[in-house]
């Protein structure tokens, strides 16, 4: 649709002459048709019926060339094809043809429709001549009223055809003679219209580039005239907003563009008045000019409009901490009431407190995940150590079992500190990784035989379903392996004798799938999404045993090398462990 209001009456005008002329022609020609199809239909009726009297008498005696002279006279006079058949269907007379070799017309329906006493009617190609004809067909009756036979006439469609493209070419020049003049005559009257709004326009125009203040006054009395005197009344106001504004950013602009702390001032509609360079780093505001807009466009945060809305409707200072997605900043928020300065406007003070929150969050997970693990094997040791003083070195197996449990238990110590300084060299990326192209078949094949024989002595199968013909993927095979052994090792922990391990490959898109799936007691839902997190265990039923840090080392080295981990579970049916690798290019 045309953007200027006198193309858009102009056209409306024209698509309304259109469609009104064009329905208006179809209909004519509709009309013109239906009326010279009646016409013909009249005439070869009257035709027929005079020719089926005057027929009768030869039929009665027999006299086919007085028939046959009758039908050459009628087609000669008339300009007809004329044909007389008996009432078992065969031709005895035709202007045409001879009747010699002609097939049996029983079956025309025309013919048909006579022998029952109606006139025949029908419009088709004619089988012995292999052109359209319009047929008609009336019974020969006897003296007594029974049929004798059949008079037919017919004519060629292409005279209605002719009559029909002639009345199409008429009505067709008509029509395109009157839009012309019709799309002059709307063009012209759109103009005349449109001419004064055209000139508001250049003058508003004129307006927002700065170029005039203000519209001359207008006395028109008509609605262009009062469109001229509201677009003067708005533009003073708005030339004093823009004042006022002017005037406002020059004295906070210095102090807002240096300030690293966000800061908004949101009105009582929950519209953004003022926004500073930090606010739009901190929300990832792209707009150029966000001053205006709705303040949940801006911040796209719930809870921190929820934190205006209770400012504004306590009149009170709220405060509220949040991370927010995807690069989970820790945002204080502060909400203060502007009660004297701009009444139900709220002040919005955001402070990005990343760093310090995640600084106090690693060393209070740390000290309390170590504090955790280290208490158990600690309080071991210490018991068995007090259980030695106390007499049990002079029983020598006893005293054995209790150094072999402190072993143990040194032992565990042991892996949890290689285990912390292995998760700590990776996280810092300081662990080398060497890829290299690598078959997926024979990266899982070397990780199962390592576990093979823990899985036979845990009654458990090891099933591997890797084809040969994936591609390669680009990996460190030792670290690799390092997660598959891991990953193959939790499966058979929490698998019941009888149970089954699969490890599954497969190609998505430009990644290798791999995939180990166990028959255990799976994970609760509430806890699927935190197994990968350092000294993070699940309920009892899946917490025997380990350090807790597996799972997060195995994640670490996927996404090192460019995939992603991920698991799924059912209780007491089983878990999936998931892991992608991008193919080698």
């Amino acid at each position: 649709m045309p953007k200027s209001l006198r193309w858009r009456v102009a056209t409306f005008y024209i698509l309304l002459i259109v469609l009104v002329m064009g329905g208006l022609g179809i209909f004519l020609i509709n009309y013109s048709k239906n009326s010279y199809l009646n016409n013909v239909h009249d005439n070869l009726s009257a035709d027929a019926k005079m020719l089926a009297i005057q027929t009768a008498p030869a039929l009665i005696e027999g006299d086919y060339e007085k028939i046959d002279a009758l039908a050459a006279q009628y087609a000669e006079n008339l300009y007809l094809r004329v044909t007389i058949i008996q009432t078992d269907g065969t031709v005895i007379a035709e202007s045409n043809r001879e009747v010699m070799g002609m097939e049996n017309h029983l079956l025309r329906p025309e013919v048909q429709e006579a022998l029952l006493g109606q006139e025949g009617y029908a419009v088709r190609t004619s089988a012995s001549v292999g052109s359209e004809f319009i047929y008609l067909a009336q019974p020969i009756y006897d003296g007594e009223g029974r049929i004798i036979g059949i008079a037919r006439v017919s004519v060629p469609t292409e005279a209605v055809n002719r009559y029909t493209n002639d009345v199409i070419k008429t009505i067709a020049a008509a029509f395109l003679i009157a839009a012309l003049a019709s799309a002059l005559i709307a063009i012209l009257l759109s103009n005349i219209t449109t001419r004064k709004l055209s000139g508001l326009t250049q003058m508003v125009q004129k307006m927002t580039r700065g170029e005039m203040r203000e519209l001359p006054p207008s006395s028109s009395g008509d609605e262009v005239g009062q469109l001229n005197r509201a677009f003067g009344t708005l533009m003073e106001q708005l030339n004093q907003q823009i004042d006022d504004l002017k005037t406002e950013r020059a004295r906070l602009s210095a102090v807002l563009i240096n300030m690293t702390d966000a800061i908004l001032i949101v009105d009582r509609d929950c519209i953004v008045q003022l926004i500073n360079p930090a606010a739009q780093r901190i929300f990832g505001v792209k707009d150029a000019n966000p001053v205006g807009k709705s303040l949940v466009e801006i911040i796209r945060n719930h809870q921190f409009v929820e934190l205006w809305r209770k400012s504004l409707e306590s009149g009170t200072q709220q405060v509220m901490t949040l991370e927010m997605p995807p690069d989970r900043l820790f945002i204080q928020g502060i909400a203060s009431p502007l009660e004297m300065e701009e009444p139900k406007s709220i002040l919005l003070v955001f402070q990005d407190l990343t760093r310090v929150r995640r600084l106090e969050i690693v060393r209070r997970d740390f000290v309390s995940n170590v504090s955790h693990e280290l208490r158990t094997p600690l309080a071991s040791m210490k018991a068995v150590t007090e259980t030695l003083l106390e007499g049990a070195l002079d029983d020598p197996p006893a005293a054995k079992q209790f150094l072999i449990r402190l072993e143990n238990e040194i032992d565990n110590l042991t892996q949890l500190v290689q285990e912390l300084l292995e998760l700590s060299r990776i996280e810092s990326g300081r662990v080398p990784v060497a890829l290299k192209p690598i078959s997926p078949a024979e990266l899982v094949a070397k990780s199962a035989e390592r576990m093979q024989l823990q899985a036979e002595r845990a009654g458990i199968d090891l099933v591997i379903d890797v084809s040969p013909e994936l591609p390669f993927v680009k990996a460190d095979p030792s670290r690799m392996a390092q997660v598959l052994v891991n990953l193959i090792h939790n499966a058979i922990k929490f698998t019941n004798p009888g149970g089954t391990i699969t490890i599954r490959s497969y190609l998505n898109s430009n990644m290798v799938i791999f995939v180990v799936e166990d028959t255990g007691v799976g994970i609760e839902p509430d806890n699927l999404d935190r197994i990968f997190e350092r000294f993070y265990k699940t309920d009892p039923a899946r917490s025997g045993g380990g350090t807790g840090l597996g799972l997060s080392i195995a994640r670490h080295l996927v996404e090192t090398h460019g995939g992603k981990v991920w698991a799924e579970s059912t209780l007491g049916v089983g878990s999936k462990f998931f892991f992608s690798l991008p193919i080698a290019c």
